[in-house]
């Protein structure tokens, strides 16, 4: 074999390798595309008056360990959804299992979100529930206060 032939079949070699990971990577783009898609949490403006899901509706903690001096606020999120997971305004919320929650109710805004505010002056912990529109979601999550 010349050393002609040797250089074309290294070439090859090179070009073949060169494709197989081009192919690779675009499989792979292609692949987390797809998953990173399914995955993602996307929060969109409120469906206008949708039906309330109290399965796929959420109470989430921002803050659940505060100061028991009467002043420190532990904080906790409702998220009003419908069956297909979008967010509906205007429904009352409120919160039960302590005493000091600010406000004592709200209305969800365009997210199907409504903040609320916790504070105790006596160290203990809370176990929290969501009820909207009167019903209760199922859902709890405990707040904790320390000095």
């Amino acid at each position: 074999m010349c050393m002609e032939e040797k250089e074309i079949g290294s070439k090859k070699k090179k070009y073949g390798i060169g494709i197989i990971i081009a192919i690779g990577l675009m499989v792979t783009l292609y692949l987390s595309t797809i998953l990173v898609s399914r995955v993602m949490v996307t929060f969109t403006k409120a469906a206008p008056s949708s039906k309330v899901s109290l399965q796929n509706s959420y109470i989430l903690g921002n803050k659940l360990l505060a100061t028991a001096d009467g002043r420190d606020k532990a904080t906790v999120n409702v998220f009003v959804l419908d069956k297909d997971g979008k967010g509906i305004a205007g429904k009352n919320v409120s919160l039960s299992g302590a005493e000091n929650i600010i406000p004592e109710y709200g209305i969800t805004d365009n997210e199907g979100k409504v903040v609320f505010g916790i504070m105790s002056a006596e160290e203990k912990q809370y176990v929290i529930s969501a009820l909207v529109e009167g019903l209760s979601m199922g859902k709890e999550i405990t707040v904790t206060f320390r000095n």
